[in-house]
């Protein structure tokens, strides 16, 4: 991708996943989703942070949470999910979804990464079965790398990912075999729900 299909993609997943969340009941916005300690209404309360706090804005933010990356983003999308509605929190999405947010570090490959992994955050979680396009997965596989999975707490050692849908693995030893989407969730430290993923370390990373 260059960075003009960068920014489609990106335009184009933030729209998707708002269609989602239109369709959503009231019961699924309360529940829980793979993001630990956040029900879905936080989840997407968070994905649109980037578009609605300006950097003035996030750097105070972060002073008042003492330095504390994850404490500013958990505070901030507690406080917003619970100020939106379910409408607006959709419409952030759809209403930025040119926007050009892209995380501190990654540039437009992170800023893809964000929206794809906590969409699925949502729809894995509450089981719609939405499948995330195959070339924006295969540029964020491209990206799993050791760095990656010590930030985000995801212990691969002794497993081996291997995609039954794409053409993809990553790592050494007992195999590990699921969808792309899934197996780009575990590199992310993320706990599936039961039936996502096969093989004999599965059980590492199931989630109740």
């Amino acid at each position: 991708m260059d960075l003009v299909d960068f920014r489609r993609a990106i335009a184009a997943e933030r729209r998707e996943l708002a269609g989602v969340l239109d369709g959503l009941t009231e019961e699924q916005w309360e529940a829980p989703s793979l993001c630990a300690g956040w029900r879905v209404r936080e989840v997407a309360a968070h994905m649109s942070m980037g578009f609605r706090y300006p950097l003035p804005a996030v750097v105070w933010e972060l002073v008042k949470a003492r330095g504390g990356l994850h404490r500013m983003t958990d505070r901030l999308a507690r406080k917003d999910a619970a100020a939106a509605s379910a409408g607006e929190l959709a419409g952030y999405l759809r209403d930025h979804a040119d926007h050009p947010w892209k995380p501190p570090v990654g540039g437009v490959e992170a800023a893809l990464g964000h929206d794809v992994i906590h969409g699925l955050d949502i729809t894995v979680a509450l089981g719609l079965g939405r499948r995330v396009p195959g070339d924006r997965l295969r540029v964020l596989l491209g990206t799993v790398n050791p760095r990656g999975l010590k930030f985000f707490g995801a212990d691969l050692d002794g497993v081996r990912l291997r995609a039954d849908d794409l053409d993809w693995s990553y790592g050494s030893g007992a195999e590990l075999t699921g969808a792309a989407q899934d197996l780009l969730l575990v590199a992310h430290g993320r706990r599936l729900p039961p039936g996502h993923l096969r093989g004999e370390p599965r059980g590492r990373f199931v989630g109740a």
